[in-house]
């Protein structure tokens, strides 16, 4: 599914090489550029600069849906929402996406200009309904409104500008309990008969469910592989969870832009000397 020609200003300008904006040689202390040729966004490889020059000609609108179900609090939503109001895509209009299952639970937000949000009722706490739910949402209303979507947890704060560096088709972020583990010890899916399995010796990074992104076409994609995916798994009388079926996606279909742990640190562990830093704190 291509993107809605109309939301693409001055669609004829042509976006900057990798080369332009990026440099993975001013990291060398980290892996900076994956198998594929995708980069892994650290802070001191990125001229943001360059980046804002093309996107502010484009005039381009940012989704951020964030996911509050369950027992999630008034305050935790405030946090999420004031902290990313400061720091998420700062200069672009941006459109918060509150997805809850609770909208009586929701908190009084005031947004600062080119801001702006929308209620999203999800039907309860089941992941498989509500990406069901959030694939209806994307197909009939949000592709027509943002260039760019990403799909994040509440349970996290915004610590540092998170910016148009993350933009890409398809976005992936690193998770930071397994970052500095090896391949075989990643918590993949195992069973051979689940359609999330990745056997041992295959496998390229462990990825975070927290934060996924890229354009409308390629969250849809991913949507669409994870529920025919838990639709097979029942099939087989197995129950693979969200992450899992993630992390087999991203393996067969390459993320052209991987976030480093930098854009999702877990405070309770001690920052090693990689991290210079933290955009995002997760808040398990």
């Amino acid at each position: 599914m291509s993107e809605p020609k109309k939301l693409w200003r001055n669609d004829h300008l042509e976006e900057p090489p990798l080369s332009a904006w990026f440099n993975p040689k001013k990291r060398p202390d980290v892996i900076a550029t994956t198998d594929w040729l995708a980069p892994v966004i650290w802070e001191g490889t990125y001229n943001r600069q360059v980046l804002d020059k093309y996107y502010k000609r484009l005039n381009i609108t940012i989704g951020l849906a964030v996911l509050a179900t369950g027992n999630f609090t008034k305050q935790s939503l405030k946090h999420f929402i004031k902290s990313a109001d400061k720091y998420f895509m700062v200069g672009y209009n941006v459109i918060f996406y509150i997805s809850t299952d609770n909208i009586h639970n929701l908190p009084y937000l005031e947004l600062s200009p080119l801001r702006s949000f929308k209620t999203l009722k999800l039907p309860d706490d089941c992941t498989p309904r509500n990406m069901k739910n959030m694939k209806s949402k994307i197909m009939h209303h949000i592709q027509y409104e943002v260039n760019f979507l990403f799909i994040m947890a509440v349970n996290q704060i915004f610590k540092k500008d998170f910016g148009v560096e993350t933009l890409g088709k398809s976005v992936a972020q690193l998770h930071a309990w397994w970052y500095l583990k090896k391949p075989k010890d990643f918590p993949y899916e195992r069973r051979a008969k689940s359609a999330a399995s990745i056997a041992f010796g295959e496998g390229d990074f462990y990825y975070h469910s927290a934060i996924i992104g890229g354009t409308p076409s390629n969250i849809l994609a991913f949507i669409n592989q994870y529920l025919k995916g838990i639709t097979d798994d029942i099939t087989n009388k197995l129950d693979s969870t969200y992450e899992s079926h993630l992390n087999k996606y991203l393996l067969i279909n390459k993320p052209t832009r991987v976030l480093s742990p930098e854009y999702n640190w877990d405070p309770k562990f001690k920052t090693p000397p990689q991290i210079k830093h933290i955009k995002i704190a997760w808040q398990p």
